[in-house]
């Protein structure tokens, strides 16, 4: 015994289910215990008055559960109006019981039962319950109430079989049974207008005329039903019947034809005669009994259905029967023969038996098409199918449907998650410029050297992504799929620009002045040998990789080196040992220093130090004094020869000369001083570097074991090795020895080798599906192919790519067709109806006239064996007929003899004829010399093989070859350039049309279907500009400026071409770079001075004033002393010349002698007002002490701006344009300016003048700059051409469509406007089943009755475009397909009834209505609307109008409706009658639809009527008068008389007809005039009017205001002296406000 739990959702109820060894017997009694009939709960007495009324029945009470519970109820006396009153007025014998036995359930038993619920019912309107429709008495809104119902039962949960509701009632409440809806308003039956009367139907005499209308909308939800569609009058013709003329007409009435039936086997040796009954059915006519063998033909049936699969089809051919009488007008019979006169009617004919259309099981269903689960929420669906396996015959019933489609997968929840699809891209292709170049850059370009900005491509593909979770890598590759599968993303970007490295050239420093005479290392000198050198630096600091620069050091070998030299600085003056004059000492510092001139300790220098004290003499005043040196002139030479050497010297002057006994001058010769400079060799020595080798591994660098911080390691180490060699200036490589070890470069360098990488493939793609079905025995074989993608090329020796990326295979052995084939047996005999059956029926005897003809059809495989039916149906192609008409001569029938052949054609468009005559008897017949019925000569138009082929529609456009090879777009992305112009072909459909202007295959005209023709695409011209121009001068004549050049347009772009660059009005476009102009090339060069000339007279002392001279000679910038040649001395600055001569002074023996003036020390930087300047000198020999005294030793001036002080500032120049590298035509830049420092004259000096004073330079001297890329249109490769939208007609054409990967930016080539391309298809025929309209009803053989109305298929040809040409009849009508199938799928008979003269009937089906929504407020809320169509009763006779039908109406669903509104229209007022109607808001006039109760009035009435002169009945319904008329009333409120308003011109008068406008007495002239402005209390309806009532109140209320104030007035006042004045009592303090 087990227990589950089950949730019950439908009420929320918990139900315990027992699963055990269940009793059936104890269910029985369980169920049997509760089967009790419910009593009533209300019993009625005798007494009316009073009743008996029980409540429900409580819960099964008891201790334990099962039989032995009580149940009880409350029991009221009531009074029929529903008061409780007490037990002794109901009488006690009709008390119902208070108290019952019960079976009481227990828990476990709720799992036994549950409520079984119903889906809701429909909602219907309340009064429908009850059979009957309450009238509306107002309009209805939005909705009206409805209910709709289900059925609630209480069932077992084993078998479902129902039990007492009380037993679910236990454990739940019952669920509800009904509930309120809404159902919209109620819409009433719509009518259309009537459409003209008929005419008379009699042309004499009385008759009757109908007119009808028809249904537009059918009545709904309770609206109001149809009203009758026709409608009828007499009328009568003015001209009397003729005498004699019969009083009716009589017509042979016809019956339908029975249903087919065959006849006995043994109709020959019947002795009962086949009987026909005549009598009504309401399913046919008449029906043909046999009474002996009633069977045969349903086991027949039923032997047919038991072949599922017959070999063969035969058919079989039976008889029809039909009844036939003659009517008169009036609906009575007649006799036949007042019909028929002299032919028999055809009461019998031989037809088909039918045979029902038979179909195959059904096979499986087909996989659900929805596999996975996606945010799409729709449900998928499946198909099955069965195969006809018997066509329907003659009436059989047709098949049903051969395929169903159902949901499947509705929820979806237990799917997988459907996989989602992405674009993935391959690895970016390499740099590539040469696309931004434009033709004519591209012929003069150096591709191999190219760098800069470039762009790099590479392929997308869409790929299926597994899963969310699954963690996703760069490199992750998955199968590539069908691109249309991620059509709904932006795929990446295929086109992205890059940039290669350019190489800058080495921009470099000055030398430096050589430096002194070093060992090759000071820390460890050796030998006597050392080496001058000088460097130079590189000034380009670029992230760019840089050339190889050339050397940067250069050296000399010297001899004698020393690194480290004492340097000794004089301190003090020198102190004489012996006051005032004579020898001393100066103290000097001494300091050993290296030779970049830093203090190091002193045991580097070598040998003693200089001593601290240096021996000196202060001279006497009677001694000699000479100057101090100058310094060291420039270098005559920068290096020393075999024939020349380097000197510079030095000169001392003589300040004073000696007296006597003084200290005498050096010789001339000790004045001067020489000495060797710049004694190295004219050979400089320096190391020469080759360029860095490539990176190659090296074994002893151990590099493997470094990784990134991320843990990733790193590719291995290598080195790069170069050579290094000494090199000779102007000769070549020497020796190592000659070039310094210090300055050696380095040979070897550590350097990261290029990773190892693989070539990375995706997997192959699926392999393309091959057919699905067969494939017939001469075609080609199929064949299927996939694919790969390349994402990452091989590279630094990884593994290579594959070879193959793309497959193509044969499809596996696909099944070959089957060949069947249709086999057809001989024509049997021409049946006709047996004679057993003539003999019983009216009509001719003989056996002779129409009858039918049979054959077998069988189906046999192509080796001509039998095989199913069905395979034939399958793969045979149609059917061919298996029966014919055909005709057993009469005796009366004409005879005639065969046709003749065909006469020959005389070609195309000629005709040919055949013959036949008459033979025998039939020459003389009447009947048979009717050409129309029986005619003696055919024509038809020759058969033409000449067609006329036709260009249609327009040339598309010039469609380019596809360059692309099978395959390629699946490897590498391909670099090849699109090629958008040259020769291409374009292409024009040619309709081609037979000789009868039929449309027929293309082929038979052209082999395409096409006129090709050449063209010519212009290839697009870019821009064009010139070459460079030369450059200009420096804009500055003096420091840094910039020089332009240009280039000028040449062309302009044209069609499509890369446009130009941004030129100016000039149609230029410049570049710009900086330059330095010096402000003189040339300087002054100055000799030392010459010695002072003093004039002596009288032989005197030589001193004194005196002059000196020195040479001056202009001379270039930057040349030594020994190679300075004079030039022109206006080249140099004039304003600046140094002065050639000079006063100078040589002092007196005994004199003061003060050394020359020192420099001036420097002004404020800013030449302050009042500052200013001083220079000083000192004393080198003191006076006597009879001579002077010394002259002052400092002087001073006034600094003043740009005479003896000047500021200096810095200046840029402007930036030059951007400044690529050599080989780059776009990308990462630099622009440059240069500084200048200019004085505050305005003059340029050198920078050291700036830098002397401090000036820090602010100014930014270059940036990086951006020149964009002219990055051209690129698109991607055409797709490939679409299927043509139309297989047939005119139509039609095939597309192919490419994208845009990368917008043209800046001077690229823009973008083709043209990414869509079509050409059209070949003009094939369109074949179609052509289906007519039904025609008339035709009775065969009669007048009037049952017959039938036919429509027919017909194979036609068309254009397919709908307007070029009307179809037209194609004889083969196998081009259409299957007829048989096609006929078997349309109704192609239609039973129908022409009616006798004087028959009541009705009229055909009226169009179907235009398409009608149930809207609200003008919106609608479904999406099939519903249009209605009718049959109205037609009334010939009135005699008939008992047997006449009732009208019918029908509606179907439509789609594309409209709401329609319903709207009141009235017409203008005509002697107090106006037209009403109803109108839809389209414009239609209708009946019903309108609300009625809405309806406005048609007729006007006033009571009494209005009789008064120029009175009328207004539309309130009292009289009132005209125009130009004013009422005067009566007392009673009603018209008195009408007279005229003042003021208005009226010339109506009063009417001489009546008295009364004559005889009314009128008044005066005044009295008009006052009674014209006098106020009438009473209004034109003779009723008080309001303001009567206010001036009455008005006029109350004034009276009584006066009384009240005269009474105030009046009153007198009591006053008492000596009591104090009284308080106001409380009711005195009312002030008359009414707020109080």
């Amino acid at each position: 015994m087990g227990w589950t739990m089950t949730l019950k959702d439908d009420f929320g109820v918990i139900a315990w289910t027992w699963r055990g060894a269940a009793n059936n017997l104890s269910l029985f009694l369980l169920l049997s215990l509760f089967s009790f009939s419910v009593q009533s709960d209300i019993v009625f007495p005798r007494d009316r008055h009073f009743s008996w009324k029980a409540g429900q029945w409580g819960h099964c009470m008891g201790e334990e559960c099962g039989s032995g519970g009580v149940q009880t109820r409350t029991i009221w006396c009531v009074h029929r109006e529903g008061w409780t009153t007490h037990h002794t007025h109901c009488q006690h014998m009709d008390k119902p019981e208070s108290q019952r036995h019960c079976f009481k359930v227990c828990d476990w038993h709720q799992d036994l039962f549950e409520w079984d619920v119903s889906d809701w019912g429909g909602c219907v309107l309340v009064p429908f319950f009850a059979n009957e429709l309450l009238p509306r008495t107002a309009e209805c809104i939005t909705a009206q109430h409805g209910i709709q119902r289900r059925k609630v039962h209480c069932v077992r949960t084993s078998n479902r079989t129902t039990v007492t509701s009380r037993i679910c009632e236990f454990f739940s409440q019952k669920p509800a049974v009904e509930q309120a809806c809404l159902i919209p308003c109620p819409q009433d039956c719509v009518v259309s207008d009537f459409n003209s009367w008929s005419l008379c139907s009699k042309t004499c005499g009385a008759g009757l005329q109908h007119r009808t209308r028809h249904v537009l909308a059918t009545p709904m939800y309770g609206g109001a039903n149809c009203p009758n569609l026709t409608e009828l009058r007499t009328c009568s013709s003015p001209v009397d019947c003729p005498a004699g003329e019969g009083e009716y007409q009589y017509s042979l009435k016809v019956g339908a034809w029975s249903e087919c039936r065959l006849p006995h086997p043994k109709d020959t040796l019947l002795s009962g005669r086949t009987t026909v009954d005549f009598s009504t059915s309401h399913s046919e006519n008449n029906t043909v009994t046999l009474h002996t063998h009633a069977s045969h033909h349903h086991s027949h049936r039923h032997h047919h259905r038991a072949h599922k699969n017959p070999m063969s089809w035969e058919l079989e051919v039976g008889y029809q029967t039909r009844q036939v009488r003659c009517t008169r007008s009036d609906g009575k019979n007649a006799m036949l023969s007042l019909c028929t006169k002299d032919n028999s009617p055809l009461t019998f004919q031989a037809c088909a038996m039918p045979k029902d259309c038979q179909t195959s099981d059904w096979s499986s269903w087909s996989p659900c098409s929805k596999t996975c689960r996606s945010s799409d929420l729709s449900p998928g669906y499946r198909l099955r199918s069965r195969i006809m396996t018997q066509i329907p015959v003659a009436g059989g019933k047709r098949c049903p449907a051969l395929e169903e489609k159902e949901a499947c997968n509705i929820m979806g929840d237990l799917l997988p998650i459907c996989p989602r699809y992405v674009w993935r891209a391959t690895d970016w292709g390499e740099c590539r410029i040469l696309p931004l170049l434009s033709q004519q850059d591209r012929r003069q370009a150096n591709i191999s050297i190219l760098c800069g900005g470039g762009i790099q491509t590479r392929k997308t593909y869409c790929v299926q992504v597994p899963d969310d979770s699954a963690p996703h890598h760069r490199k992750e590759v998955s199968r590539p799929v069908n691109a249309r599968l991620c059509a709904g993303e932006e795929p990446p970007s295929a086109v992205q620009r890059c940039s290669i490295p350019c190489q800058h050239s080495c921009l470099l420093s000055q030398w430096s002045p050589w430096g002194a005479c070093l060992h090759d290392n000071c820390k460890e000198p050796q030998g006597k040998k050392g080496f001058r050198q000088r460097r130079r630096e590189v000034l380009w600091e670029s992230s760019s990789p840089l050339e190889t620069c050339p050397h940067l050091v250069e050296s000399v070998p010297c001899e004698d080196p020393v690194c480290y030299l004492w340097q000794v600085q004089q301190e003090g003056r020198c102190v004489p040992a012996k006051s005032p004059c004579g020898p001393g000492t100066a103290v000097q510092s001494v300091t050993c220093v290296s030779a970049e001139g830093e203090d190091v300790p002193a045991a580097h220098c070598e040998g003693d130090p200089p001593p601290a004290e240096l021996a000196c003499e202060v001279a006497c005043s009677a001694d000699c004094v000479v100057g101090s040196w100058s310094s060291w002139s420039a270098c005559s030479h920068s290096c020393a020869t075999k024939n020349a050497e380097g000197r510079q010297s030095r000169t001392r002057t003589v300040l004073a000369l000696p007296g006597k006994g003084g200290k005498e001058c050096p010789a001339a010769s000790a004045l001067e001083e020489w000495r060797v400079c710049n004694d190295h060799p004219c050979v400089v020595f320096y190391w020469e570097a080759s360029a860095w080798g490539p990176c190659i591994e090296e074994a002893s660098m151990d590099f493997n074991g470094t990784s990134f911080g991320n843990g990733t390691p790193t590719c291995a180490m290598g080195v790069q090795i170069r050579k290094v060699s000494c090199t000779k200036a102007n000769v070549g490589p020497v020796i190592s020895k000659r070039c310094s070890d210090s300055a050696r470069p380095e040979t070897v360098r550590p350097c990261s080798l290029p990773c190892k990488r693989d070539c990375i493939v995706t997997p192959f793609s699926e392999w393309t599906a091959c057919p699905a079905t067969c494939m017939p025995d001469n075609a080609t074989a199929a064949t299927q192919s996939r694919y790969r993608t390349i994402i990452q090329r091989s590279a630094n020796g990884g593994q290579e790519c594959p070879d193959t990326l793309f497959e193509e295979r044969e499809c596996e052995s696909l099944p070959v067709c089957p060949v069947y084939r249709w086999r057809t047996h001989k024509w049997h005999s021409c049946i006709l109806v047996p004679d057993s059956v003539r003999r019983g029926l009216p009509g001719p005897g003989e056996a002779c006239g129409k009858g039918l003809e049979t054959r077998g059809v069988s189906c046999v495989e192509e080796s001509g064996e039998s095989a199913n039916m069905t395979e034939c149906l399958r793969w045979a192609g149609p059917l061919p007929p298996q029966i014919r008409e055909c005709r057993v001569a009469c005796k009366d029938d004409c005879t005639l003899t065969t046709w003749s052949k065909f006469s020959e054609c005389a070609g195309c468009g000629s005709s040919r004829s055949r013959k036949r005559s008459l033979s025998g008897r039939s020459k003389k017949k009447d009947h048979c010399l009717n050409e129309k019925s029986y005619p003696l000569e055919e024509t038809e138009t020759c058969p033409c093989d000449e067609f006329l082929s036709q260009p249609y529609g327009n040339w598309s456009v010039c469609i380019l070859p596809d360059p692309s090879a099978p395959g390629s777009l699946k490897g590498w992305m391909s670099h090849r350039e699109v090629k958008e112009c040259g020769q291409g072909l374009r292409y024009r459909a040619v309709a081609c049309i037979d000789q009868q202007g039929h449309l027929v295959d293309p082929t038979l005209c052209t082999d395409s279907g096409y006129m090709v023709e050449v063209c010519h695409i212009p290839c697009p011209l870019d821009c064009k500009l010139s070459d460079w121009s030369a450059w200009s001068a420096c804009s500055a004549s003096c420091g840094s400026g910039l020089k332009i050049r240009s280039k000028w347009l040449r062309e302009k772009a044209f069609n499509g071409g890369r446009p130009c660059p941004r030129l100016d009005l000039k149609n230029q476009v410049y570049e710009a770079v900086r330059c330095h102009r010096e402000c003189s090339q040339y300087e002054w060069r100055i000799e030392p001075w010459s010695i002072c000339t003093i004039n002596t007279v009288d032989d005197l002392p030589a001193c004194g004033e005196g002059v000196q001279s020195r040479k001056i000679r202009c001379v270039k910038k930057g040349t030594t002393s020994g190679e300075a040649g004079s030039v022109d001395d206006s080249l140099c600055d004039q304003d600046e010349v140094p002065p050639r001569a000079q006063v100078c002074f040589l002092a007196c023996p005994d004199d003061c002698v003060t050394t020359p003036w020192g420099a001036w020390s420097n002004c404020p930087l800013q030449c302050d007002q009042g500052t200013a300047r001083n220079r000083s000198r000192h004393i080198l020999r003191h006076p006597a002490s009879t001579s002077p005294a010394c002259p002052d030793l400092v002087q001073s001036e006034i600094c003043i701006l740009n005479s003896t002080c000047f500021t200096y500032q810095h200046r840029v120049s402007d930036w030059s344009t951007c400044q690529l590298s050599e080989n780059a035509i776009c990308g990462q830049g630099s622009r440059l300016r240069l500084l200048d420092c200019v004085r505050s004259d305005g003059k340029i000096v050198e920078l050291q003048k700036c830098q002397q004073f401090g000036l820090i330079n602010k100014w930014k001297l270059s940036e990086s700059c951006v020149v964009d890329c002219p990055v051209s249109c690129m698109l991607s490769d055409w797709s490939p051409w679409a299927e043509c939208s139309h297989t047939c007609g005119s139509r039609g054409h095939s597309a192919r469509t490419r994208r845009v990967l990368q917008e043209a930016h800046e001077e690229g080539r823009p973008c083709p406007n043209q990414l869509t391309q079509t050409k059209p298809c070949p003009v094939r025929p369109c074949y179609t089943w052509l289906l007519s309209d039904w025609s008339p009803c035709t009775v065969e053989g009669a007048a009037c009755g049952e017959g039938l109305r036919r429509r027919n298929l017909s194979c036609v040809v068309h254009w397919g475009d709908g307007s070029k040409s009307p179809p037209q009849p194609v004889g083969e009508e196998e081009l259409c397909g299957d007829k048989l199938r096609r006929r078997i799928q349309q109704e192609m008979e239609q039973p129908c009834f022409v009616p006798c003269p004087g028959d009541c009937h009705l009229t055909v089906w009226s169009s179907w209505s235009s398409c009608q929504l149930t809207c609200l407020e003008g919106r609608s809320f479904e999406t099939t609307g519903r249009q209605a169509r009718s049959r109205a009763v037609i009334i010939q006779v009135m005699e008939n109008q008992g047997s006449c039908p009732h009208q019918v109406f029908e509606t179907q669903p439509c789609k594309g409706g409209k709401c329609h509104s319903y709207q009141w229209r009235t017409g203008g007022w005509s002697n107090n009658v106006r037209a009403v109607w109803c109108q839809r808001s389209d414009g239609v006039n209708v009946t019903g639809g309108c609300f009625p109760q809405k309806r406005p009035t048609t007729v006007r009435h006033c009571h009494p009527p209005c009789m008064k002169p120029f009175s009328h009945c207004t539309p309130s319904g009292v009289c009132g008068c005209e125009k130009g008329y004013t009422e005067v009333m009566t007392t009673h409120g009603f018209l008195d008389y009408c007279t005229r308003t003042p003021g208005v011109d009226n010339n109506k008068k009063a009417d001489v007809k009546t008295n009364s406008g004559r005889l009314k007495p009128g008044p005066s002239q005044a009295q008009d005039l006052f009674n014209e402005w006098t106020l009438r209390p009473v209004g034109p309806d003779g009723r008080v009017k309001l303001w009567v009532y206010a001036v009455t109140a008005v006029g109350f209320i004034l009276i009584l205001f006066i009384i009240a104030l005269s009474f105030l007035v009046c009153k007198p006042t009591k006053t008492t002296k000596t009591s104090p004045p009284p308080q106001k009592p409380l009711t005195l303090a009312y002030d008359g406000d009414m707020d109080m």
